[in-house]
């Protein structure tokens, strides 16, 4: 079996209303599918959702480097996927969510091969159903407290708020929310980066009377000497998102006791496969996992749905319902998120197909 095309796509859905978060408004997903097809005619499928704000590189960046890491691939064993991503690393540096994509595909690839689900690959869940969490933006706390007032009757038993800044309004949104669901839900409070190292300890002090599972990422994801000095003189579980961005990244966190969890994308590591390995990494340094995006379609939520069940380092409460805020998608049978859990489907491969007339519908002509 060898690969004789891969072609990358962007496509641009809509979401059902706009969603307002730290890094502004979003009304519409831009994604890039990536579809790899084999000498036999077995294809597979792969998507990352790049957020402005949040990811680096944008959905052009994105169709570029799958572009360029196209012409290394054609000719290799599918099924190979540490040859696939060598060679991608020998051919282009970085390139996370171009690479993300392209095994994501060729994992989907392999399974469809095999007949087998790509959490088999992994070496198999240990969990079938997948608790998620709920989102709530940086909306005003009469708004938030409504939302998670719904979110907890849907049967979600997780939240994450996001607060931008340190101003008072994000205290009351918070508190808002807590008064809406009493004890009921877990809350996190997500930062996006939005605070600096002086306004970050008082301000975390302040929402300690919440009862937060977590804060996560207060400051710049450069700055991880503090979020080591931050996690020193708070109380509440401290988590790192977009500092968590290599293996490299990650040993630096471990080695300065600079976070209590980490948050890993399929994206963001690079795949599934790495991916997993750093789930692993920080288990072994003691360390908790969070895993998802806020944004994103059925083919990459899936896949880190498939991370999430394969190792007991994962909490509950996986981040990937990106689904539930889309007015579409580009699979033939969307994955039912609306009562907080995600069942893993037994399918091969990664379990959707994707639907041609969909895909027509939202494919962006380059």
């Amino acid at each position: 079996m060898r690969i004789v095309q891969i072609e990358p796509m962007i496509v641009e859905v809509p979401l059902r209303k706009p969603v307002t978060g730290v890094h502004g408004v979003t009304s519409v997903q831009s994604s890039v599918l990536v579809h790899v097809v084999a000498d036999d005619g077995v294809d597979g499928w792969g998507d990352v959702d790049p957020t402005p704000g949040y990811t680096l590189e944008s959905v052009d960046d994105i169709h570029a480097g799958v572009e360029r890491l196209s012409g290394a691939l054609v000719g290799l064993d599918p099924r190979n996927t540490h040859r696939a991503l060598a060679r991608m690393d020998e051919t282009l540096p970085g390139a996370f969510e171009a690479k993300a994509a392209i095994e994501m595909a060729l994992l989907d690839l392999k399974g469809r091969a095999l007949g087998v689900p790509v959490h088999s690959l992994l070496g198999g869940r240990l969990i079938d159903e997948i608790q998620l969490n709920a989102w709530i933006g940086a909306v005003p706390p009469a708004q938030a407290a409504h939302e998670a007032a719904d979110w907890l009757a849907r049967g979600f038993t997780t939240a994450k708020i996001k607060v931008s800044g340190a101003g008072e309004i994000g205290l009351e949104r918070v508190a808002a929310v807590r008064a809406a669901v009493g004890g009921r839900m877990a809350l996190r409070v997500d930062f996006n980066e939005s605070l600096t190292s002086d306004q970050a300890v008082p301000f975390i002090h302040a929402l300690e009377s919440y009862d937060l599972t977590l804060v996560e990422q207060p400051v710049a994801r450069d700055r991880i000497d503090a979020l080591a000095e931050i996690r020193r003189k708070i109380r509440i579980p401290l988590m790192a998102d977009e500092s968590v961005t290599s293996p490299a990244s990650l040993i630096e966190i471990i080695r300065r006791e600079a976070a209590d969890i980490v948050k890993v994308k399929a994206m963001k590591q690079g795949g599934l496969l790495r991916t997993r390995s750093m789930v692993e990494c920080a288990a072994a340094a003691g360390l908790r996992v969070v895993i998802g995006h806020g944004f994103g379609l059925t083919l990459s939520t899936l896949a880190e749905a498939t991370l999430a069940a394969t190792n007991a380092a994962v909490l509950p409460g996986c981040e990937a319902v990106g689904p539930l805020k889309m007015a579409a998608d580009v699979v033939d049978e969307p994955i039912d998120l609306g009562h907080g859990v995600l069942k893993l489907p037994d399918g091969a491969g990664l379990g959707a197909s994707v639907d041609p007339r969909a895909l027509a519908r939202y494919r962006r002509q380059t």
